[in-house]
């Protein structure tokens, strides 16, 4: 039986009660992971981190959008010094903008890179220091078939996984 007794585990965009991120982190604490719950939907984080608790799990809620460099150093660094280290990190925290192109706003597929490609990286970089300081660690990056092949109305979103996957590709051997 797989164990993560004593390890502390961060899911990304984990506050849809019904969404990859919260299983995620409900796997986590059920292998026995202190699990920090992190999204930028409060209400739904704290729900899903009440339902781990409830659950016989260990969760917390931490307020973070991956766009923002003062909220991703503020969360690893929090995780850290409350939790006593970070050794699991789920990167799954995302959005989907939809249509033709020549549609989208420039804010729009701004915002789908930034949230999908920067943000995972950001807070990968903000937590890779201490994984190798413990000389262990799990990065986990949710990625999708988009990142393989375009599709129809998913130009921004294919644009940032195919970003996903030749980052995570170069990152892993590191």
């Amino acid at each position: 039986e797989f164990s993560l007794v004593g390890k502390v585990a961060m899911v990304t965009g984990a506050a849809r009660h019904d969404g990859i991120g919260a299983a995620c982190a409900q796997a986590l604490a059920d292998a026995g992971a202190k699990v920090v719950v992190a999204d930028v939907m409060d209400e739904q984080g704290r729900q899903v981190a009440d339902s781990i608790n409830a659950a016989g799990g260990s969760a917390v809620y931490r307020h973070l959008d991956v766009r923002s460099e003062a909220a991703w150093m503020r969360a690893i660094a929090d995780t850290v010094h409350e939790l006593g280290g970070f050794d699991v990190l789920v990167n799954n925290a995302g959005n989907f903008f939809a249509g033709f192109f020549e549609e989208l706003g420039p804010e729009q597929v701004r915002n789908q890179i930034e949230t999908l490609l920067f943000g995972p990286m950001n807070v990968t970089r903000a937590v890779l220091p201490v994984m190798r300081k413990q000389r262990a660690g799990l990065l986990l990056t949710i990625s999708s078939i988009a990142g393989i092949a375009g599709q129809m109305f998913c130009t921004a979103y294919a644009a940032a996984k195919f970003g996903i996957e030749g980052w995570m590709e170069s990152l892993a051997p590191e």
